[in-house]
């Protein structure tokens, strides 16, 4: 079973495409109510400390965009060889961050990316992930002075949308694709089987280039993400019948995948795992599509995780740490979306998630301003440059 792409993903990096989950591990779903380990990170520092001459209030992100500064390669890249992706990461943290879109950095960076532009429209290197790549350079490209990339924008629009997997085409069996399959809607890695976590990528990119919640694309994007929920209210997929947990699965294709395995029953098939960075993927493309908190798809999301709130690791795998920073990055851009401040867990405890996501970043950041995944080298986690992209825009979206 293929597992989704954290670092692909954006990040989640890229990278996801190139590992298996296991396929048979059963780990149990049962959740763990834990508010994070008082950091002893240092407060922000005074003076604010300068990130490329600009002034960032949080010392936490100050540090990490300098990290990012400093690492910048000579070509204007990060981690080049997944593509202009993870370069496109870092542009938008530090224009996000203040950063002008003429400094030299963010020039020297674009050019980068710029070179990648391809004949459709698609931003990528070798016809490798390019739906995944596309769709991060797009939303950079949208923080950035529109009337300088306008065009550029509309040819990625349209050429993430050519990738859409929609009937007339057909899944990897021969079969043509209606609304009532699992294929229906969604986007993989390129043209091949599709996943909620390069779905949700394509959703945020065409929201964020301006393409309201209404348009086609993503409507019917959102058949797709409804139909990797476990709730046989909404979700007519087979593996979903007798279940109402809310959480999502990777995939609904090929008659559902999840890259956090299965779980038994006493009684009855074994149930695909529903875990924390899909589940908060999901709900993200829910809202961005337009979906309020009073859509039942919505609440069940939102009953899942109440039911599973940690960070200190990807709930629903077991208490697995792959792939923990990508789940970090869904967290905070889930939460950001739907405008909430806070949430009550199934044991009556109040979080705040701007407070605890920043003090667990906080509480892992290292001594170069960097952070990577220690606990492991799954997703290319193990490198600084791609985790402190993400966690760096994780603080941003807290501070906003």
């Amino acid at each position: 079973m293929k597992t989704h792409l954290p670092s692909l993903m954006l990040a989640a990096g890229l990278i996801l495409a190139l590992s298996g989950c296991n396929r048979h591990s059963h780990t149990s779903t049962s959740s763990t109510a834990a508010t994070p380990k008082k950091t002893t990170a240092a407060a922000p520092a005074a003076p604010t400390p300068l990130v490329a001459g600009v002034k960032v209030k949080n010392a936490v992100l100050a540090r990490g965009l300098d990290y990012l500064v400093k690492t910048q390669g000579k070509n204007g890249s990060w981690m080049p060889f997944a593509g202009p992706a993870v370069t496109a990461l870092a542009v938008k943290a530090l224009v996000q961050a203040g950063v002008p879109a003429s400094n030299p950095i963010i020039v020297k960076a674009m050019k980068f990316i710029e070179a990648t532009h391809q004949p459709d429209g698609g931003f990528y290197v070798g016809n490798a992930l390019q739906n995944y790549n596309t769709c991060i350079v797009l939303s950079t490209l949208a923080v950035l002075p529109r009337q300088e990339y306008q065009k550029q924008i509309t040819q990625a629009q349209h050429y993430l949308i050519s990738l859409q997997r929609v009937g007339p085409m057909k899944n990897n069996k021969g079969q043509v694709i209606t609304p009532k399959s699992g294929w229906y809607g969604g986007v993989g890695y390129g043209t091949g089987r599709p996943d909620l976590s390069n779905t949700s990528f394509f959703i945020s990119a065409l929201r964020d280039s301006g393409l309201p919640a209404s348009n086609p694309a993503i409507q019917r994007a959102l058949v797709f993400v409804s139909h990797c929920q476990e709730d046989s209210e909404t979700n007519p997929m087979p593996f979903a019948r007798g279940l109402h947990n809310g959480g999502f699965i990777y995939s609904a294709a090929d008659g559902g995948i999840s890259s956090a395995g299965d779980r038994d029953q006493v009684n009855g098939p074994p149930v695909l795992s529903a875990y924390g960075s899909m589940t908060y993927a999901g709900l993200k493309s829910m809202v961005y599509a337009g979906l309020t908190k009073n859509s039942r798809r919505v609440k069940a999301a939102i009953e899942w995780i109440r039911g599973h709130w940690t960070l200190n690791y990807n709930p629903g795998t077991g208490e697995s740490k792959e792939g923990l920073f990508y789940y970090y990055l869904m967290f905070g851009k889930a939460f950001h979306a739907l405008h909430i401040n806070t949430i009550t867990d199934v044991n009556g405890i109040k979080h705040n998630w701007r407070r605890e996501l920043t003090a667990k970043l906080a509480s892992l950041q290292r001594k170069d301003g960097s952070w990577k995944n220690i606990w492991s080298t799954r997703w290319l986690e193990f490198n600084p440059q791609l985790v402190t992209c993400y966690a760096c825009l994780d603080l941003e979206a807290a501070g906003q």
